[in-house]
């Protein structure tokens, strides 16, 4: 067992610090993700259940001002459907992020032709429903709607440190092996007690 040091403390320190920051991020986007869409808010198309862009646009507003959205890219598929590549700018505790999403909309023809119905309400629904996509995929926003919920697993603060005193009682291998896997959330709510008594058998 090797001799316990600074170097293992500002290891610590360190990892519990980062960890904590990534959890910080995660909470707030899981406080959004917990929220429950409001039914008035809820339709369906082909029987399945969207949400209405106006209520997500409003809880993009509350939850990260600031975002903008900017098309890429938009081309017909053929004659059936318009597709929207476009990118979404987003404040996201203290950072500006980006990421961009790809969504097409059927082209409405007149029943029995090849006349189109109304191309440019076709063109701004795919635009819609891209954003939509972004909206959900980036921010979280009706998670429930769209089936993206997940239960927590991730570790809380006690649980982080006695992982890691018991690493570092070890060797310093141990601990910097240990402080990866929780970072990287190879070790987690599902596993802690599992990790925790191998360590604890390890020290024997």
């Amino acid at each position: 067992m090797s001799k316990k040091d600074n170097k293992i403390a500002m290891l610590n320190d360190n990892s519990i610090q980062n960890i904590e920051n990534r959890k910080q991020h995660h909470g707030y986007h899981k406080t959004v993700s917990n929220m429950k869409t409001p039914q008035k808010y809820i339709e369906q198309k082909m029987g399945l259940d969207y949400v209405k862009y106006g209520y997500m646009r409003d809880l993009a507003d509350k939850f990260y001002p600031g975002w903008s959205w900017t098309i890429i890219k938009c081309a017909p598929l053929g004659s059936e459907a318009y597709e929207v590549h476009g990118r979404l700018k987003w404040f996201d505790n203290g950072i500006w992020r980006e990421g961009d999403c790809v969504a097409a909309h059927r082209i409405q023809k007149k029943r029995g032709s090849n006349e189109f119905v109304d191309v440019g309400n076709d063109l701004k629904a795919a635009n819609t429903d891209t954003i939509k996509k972004a909206f959900n995929m980036f921010m979280n926003i009706a998670d429930d709607i769209y089936r993206n919920q997940i239960d927590e697993y991730e570790l809380n603060k006690n649980q982080i440190q006695q992982l890691l005193n018991n690493a570092s009682d070890i060797d310093d291998d141990t601990a910097t092996v240990i402080a990866d896997k929780i970072d990287t959330r190879e070790i987690n709510l599902y596993n802690f007690e599992q990790s925790l008594n191998k360590l604890k058998e390890m020290k024997k």
